[in-house]
């Protein structure tokens, strides 16, 4: 297995990786919060959170030589369902046809008082 670490994306806040490739070729990224690269403080807002989640993710892929197309599994987080919309309409534009399967779970809290968290499976 290999880890995968960028500096173009928030650096983990815990004991994990931002992401591991095994040794099929499949890319398990770590739960992503919208929190900015440089300074590691979380975005204010449901969508500038999830636009900011996506261009994580878009980084740590990239890092691994991989893109959206290679992605066949997220699971989103919500601190509250009602954002659902808001979310899935940011989520529709990064992925455009690209349609991998989902799940979407609301939660009663997430790290750093955020409002959502994207993790996502990749396989080449």
């Amino acid at each position: 297995m290999k880890k995968i670490n960028t500096h173009n994306a928030p650096q983990a806040i815990g004991p994990y990786s931002q992401a591991i490739l095994a040794p099929d070729q499949t890319l398990y990224l770590s739960g992503q919060l919208g929190c900015d690269p440089e300074t590691g403080e979380l975005v204010v807002g449901v969508e500038d959170q999830t636009q900011t989640v996506l261009i994580n993710i878009n980084s740590i892929l990239e890092e691994a030589n991989f893109n959206k197309m290679n992605v066949v599994k997220t699971t989103i987080f919500l601190t509250n369902l009602d954002h659902f919309e808001i979310v899935n309409k940011i989520y529709e534009n990064y992925f455009g046809d690209h349609k991998p399967a989902r799940s979407t779970i609301e939660v009663s809290k997430l790290p750093k008082e955020a409002l959502v968290e994207i993790e996502v499976i990749a396989k080449k």
